[in-house]
């Protein structure tokens, strides 16, 4: 019996050599994709590489004790700071994008304007918000009244035209007034008069059934959001307008003005 013990025992290998041969693996895959990473001439593959690698290699000491070359905690810093200049990075592309697309559809918008010779009553303007066009307001509406005028709802409808756009965008209709007081039987302020001004507007756009009115919202200002000093009739009538916001693309009508 003992004869056969002594046997099986003569058959059993020593494994421990595969520990210290397992870790020294584990060091040359590591430099391995350190050396393909420095190679790389993509500085933002670099970034993402480097962030895997802090993600998934800790730091710390190995069996042979090599010292970690980050302090402690300095693997996480790395980590949020790399992924924070990605993102920035990204956003600034996606901000590029979408202003040269604004850009696009405002020269589509001027040159309408200037086809139906209304730079005096139509103005665009662009910007971080989105793409800004002012309508003066006795293009579309008699003094004191809300409801668009027969002859001018034609405009209304080549307008609505101008907003047919893929990818569909979030617009926003804001009526404002001057600061000359207004109550009469249909308004009680230059506010609600904005509102209705604003509403109205906005119906006649929406008879284009290209346009999707989930993506369009109303709003009044009165008389608080002036663009001119309310001092001289110049800048009151400045201040009487419809204006349409077109915002940039992933944006809603919350973000708006």
């Amino acid at each position: 019996m003992a004869k056969r013990r002594k046997k099986k025992n003569e058959n059993h290998f020593d494994e421990t050599w595969l520990i210290p041969y397992a870790d020294l693996l584990t060091l040359l895959l590591a430099l391995f994709i350190v050396l393909f990473g420095m190679s790389s001439i993509d500085a933002q593959k670099f970034r993402q590489l480097a962030i895997s690698m802090n993600a998934n290699l800790t730091g710390g000491t190995s069996i042979l004790e090599f010292p970690s070359p980050l302090p402690e905690g300095g693997e996480s810093h790395l980590q949020e700071k790399e992924l924070k200049n990605i993102n920035q990075d990204d956003q600034k592309q996606e901000q590029k994008q979408e202003q040269e697309q604004l850009s696009d559809i405002q020269q589509k918008v001027n040159a309408y304007i200037d086809s139906k010779q209304l730079n005096n009553k139509l103005k665009t303007s662009l910007s971080d918000e989105g793409l800004l066009i002012t309508i003066v307001d006795d293009i579309l509406f008699d003094s004191g009244k809300a409801e668009v005028r027969k002859k001018d709802q034609k405009l209304a409808r080549e307008i609505s035209d101008l907003l047919v756009m893929n990818p569909p965008r979030y617009v926003v209709i804001s009526g404002h007034t001057d600061n000359v007081p207004i109550k009469n039987s249909q308004f009680d302020s230059n506010w609600h008069l904005s509102v209705m001004r604003a509403v109205n507007f906005l119906s006649i756009l929406l008879e284009n059934e290209k346009l999707d009115p989930q993506l369009f919202s109303a709003k009044g200002y009165g008389e608080y959001k002036p663009i001119a000093s309310n001092n001289t009739e110049k800048g009151r009538q400045k201040n009487r307008r419809v204006e349409i916001l077109i915002l940039p693309y992933g944006e809603n009508e919350n973000t708006s003005r």
